[in-house]
């Protein structure tokens, strides 16, 4: 009875005490049980502090927090000092009382103040970043995923994966592809010059050396082989090459800070490429250029009088395989023929759901969450609720936020999208008014 007495006085720190008896009677009950039942068995103590299937966080001894899924225990958390906490996760397995330390993919979130976490759908954890910034608030630890159960299968070992929750949603990527002088270059052109604002390039990575006047981040993501074939091997690129010795591909980051940026990502891309991309888990358009015939495809490439005779031979050579599998492969949603360029580019544009210059699919770059170091949360159906806490109760339906989470998408291996946000008048109304 002692414990349940000093956890009772805790969360009267958090709500009013009336409160929390309105809202969460089960929960309260539910937890007196858990408690009774790890200390009765002398099993995992630690675990005392909260049960986050439940909702509501209290503070955990050595900023951490824990969830149970299935017979595993997922522990998040630990102390670089009394008040800074890093994001570490172990795994406490019921069926054989013993620890794991997994595999953690993905980029985890930084040192922070603590946290709060609350388990989704049994298959991903939402933790909620105290003292950090609007946009690096919100992040989601994967634990049972198609990506996670991929992943697990691929490196034989226990799998968790972090993933950066996003405000809102981003119009899908559009991968271009086609044979060297079909004129893809050319559309893109004339997409970027139209739209500016719209659509983005993802920088690509490599492993040569930066040329004269080249700049890292701008030009290339020059980075050392070792770290390259490091994050290939954690799945953080979508399609990758070796070209002269040297590295080339497309990260899952760098995709997705296009769509950070308010912007649309565009990736030129070989076929190869395209079917790397299409077996990830980036949902993507897929657009095939195709020439009318290759005989006007090699008057092109002539006309241009760039290449030898050699290294044109070997780009129709090239240029046949790749529209055989561009249009056989099932890796392509569309095929455009450019027989004709304005019409060619008038047909790209309808793809993407553009009406003249006017685009109907442009959104903002998405915002962040502004919550204050001392906060709260619990969870009713599909809704995460923030309190933000207040000492006066006739004030705390005005200090209320509410995270939906019905319409997730993406995850990892890049962000969680599809967060929508809302102020929560009272607990009664429900969501009325929609944060700006």
């Amino acid at each position: 009875m002692r414990l349940v007495y000093i956890c009772v006085l805790d969360l009267r720190n958090m709500f009013s005490f009336d409160l929390i008896i309105f809202i969460f009677p089960c929960v309260l009950i539910r937890r007196i049980f858990y408690w009774r039942h790890w200390f009765s068995m002398g099993e995992a103590p630690a675990f005392c502090f909260e049960n986050l299937q439940n909702g509501f966080g209290l503070k955990p001894k050595g900023l951490e927090t824990s969830a149970d899924v299935g017979d595993k225990t997922f522990v998040i958390g630990g102390a670089d000092n009394d008040s800074t906490s890093y994001i570490g996760v172990k795994i406490y397995d019921k069926s054989t009382g013993k620890w794991v330390i997994p595999t953690v993919l993905g980029t985890k979130p930084k040192a922070c103040k603590g946290h709060s976490a609350i388990l989704l759908n049994e298959d991903r954890i939402m933790i909620i970043i105290r003292g950090s910034t609007p946009d690096d608030c919100i992040w989601f630890l994967e634990v049972d995923t198609k990506y996670v159960k991929e992943q697990r299968k691929i490196l034989g070992t226990e799998v968790v994966a972090w993933s950066r929750g996003v405000r809102g949603d981003a119009e899908k990527p559009v991968v271009i592809s086609g044979p060297s002088g079909v004129g893809k270059g050319t559309l893109i052109n004339m997409l970027m010059k139209e739209f500016p604002s719209m659509f983005g390039f993802s920088v690509s990575h490599t492993t040569r050396a930066p040329r004269a006047n080249e700049k890292s981040g701008v030009h290339y993501h020059f980075t050392d082989r070792s770290v390259m074939e490091k994050d290939i091997k954690d799945g953080k690129f979508l399609e990758f090459a070796s070209v002269h010795g040297n590295l080339y591909g497309t990260s899952i980051e760098a995709v997705e800070a296009v769509a950070d940026s308010g912007k649309r990502c565009i990736l030129d891309i070989d076929v190869q490429g395209a079917r790397s991309v299409r077996a990830s888990s980036l949902d993507a358009i897929f657009i095939f250029i195709c020439p009318p015939t290759m005989r006007e495809l090699e008057e092109r490439l002539r006309a241009r009088g760039t290449e030898t005779e050699e290294q044109i031979l070997k780009r129709l050579r090239n240029a046949e395989a790749e529209i055989e599998q561009g249009k056989s492969s099932g890796i392509f949603d569309h095929i455009l023929y450019n027989d004709n360029l304005e019409e060619c580019y008038e047909n790209l544009k309808e793809l993407l759901g553009l009406n003249g210059s006017a685009p109907t699919n442009h959104k903002p770059s998405p915002k962040g969450i502004d919550l204050p170091l001392n906060h709260s949360v619990s969870k009713i159906d599909n809704k995460i609720l923030i309190n933000c806490e207040t000492l006066e109760l006739e004030k705390v339906s005005k200090n209320l936020i509410a995270l939906d989470v019905s319409s997730l998408k993406g995850g990892a291996p890049g962000r969680t999208r599809g967060l929508n946000v809302y102020a929560l008048d009272s607990f009664s109304d429900g969501l009325n008014e929609k944060l700006s």
